[in-house]
């Protein structure tokens, strides 16, 4: 490859890679911008005289939405963890019988739009008495990791090296035994990925959360910024603030995980 070459990929590259962000960089510049003028034309591109008042207001209003979207998020990725672990082992390494239909409803599955999701949800909970409540939602939002989840396992899994779980048998390990301790370690850079799609999924959902939570005691923050949007005023600093600071738990999280998600987990593993 020529310098030249390599010079043009590369600005390229930052070009693209500015352009995604700005979108970014345009969230804080106007959680940053003071209220009076946000309506200047041209805009200010750059905070000259910034006020964290929108920051102000998103810890002290949004704290409990924040602590919500954790609980409903941790609460997913559980859950979501203890159904499509064992289902994908089973799919993988038990050889059951429809297996292959199953993986289709799987995919069928994830293509159904939220919002059909969220009204079939609605007439259910209601007669359950699960509508406004995070129990609910955590469910809901569940519904949506755990084809990915139970797909991603079974894909892992059925690359395990067989001497292993043959070793084990010999050993006198049963099934579950055998999931325990030779599968699931082995799976931990999967169960990190499904792990992180779920949180993400359920800290970013609104389609559930407007529907089956809007009336709630404990509200997620994708529903509770709509308190900043009203019929006469928007406080744009505060939402952007709010979304700034909702934004972190993922940005951390990805950057954190992004090494395990794509290193490999059985390189080494065969037993001698």
């Amino acid at each position: 490859m020529t310098p030249t070459r390599s010079w043009w990929r590369t600005a390229l590259g930052l070009v693209f890679t500015a352009l995604m962000l700005f979108p970014v960089y345009w969230m804080i510049n106007v959680s940053l911008t003071r209220t009076s003028d946000l309506r200047r034309n041209p805009p200010h591109w750059f905070p000259w005289d910034p006020t964290f008042e929108g920051y102000a207001a998103v810890f002290d209003q949004q704290l409990p939405a924040l602590g919500t979207s954790l609980l409903i998020g941790g609460g997913c990725v559980l859950l979501t963890l203890l159904v499509s672990a064992p289902a994908g082992y089973a799919l993988a390494l038990l050889h059951l019988r429809g297996g292959g239909t199953l993986n289709f409803v799987l995919l069928v599955a994830q293509m159904i739009p939220a919002v059909v999701m969220a009204m079939g949800f609605y007439a259910v909970y209601v007669r359950l008495d699960l509508l406004n409540t995070v129990w609910g939602l955590i469910v809901a939002d569940s519904t949506i990791a755990v084809p990915f989840g139970v797909l991603l396992f079974t894909a892992f899994m059925s690359g395990i090296p067989k001497e292993m779980l043959q070793a084990a048998r010999i050993d006198g390990a049963g099934a579950w035994r055998t999931f325990r301790s030779i599968v699931l370690p082995l799976s931990r850079n999967s169960i990190l990925t499904v792990s992180l799609f779920a949180f993400l999924w359920a800290w970013s959902d609104f389609i559930f959360a407007s529907t089956l939570n809007r009336n709630g005691d404990l509200i997620p923050i994708t529903l509770s910024i709509y308190a900043y949007i009203g019929n006469n005023t928007t406080q744009w600093n505060s939402i952007m603030a709010t979304a700034v600071v909702a934004s972190i738990p993922a940005a951390v999280l990805l950057v954190v995980a992004q090494r395990y998600v794509a290193a490999g987990v059985t390189a080494g593993a065969v037993k001698d």
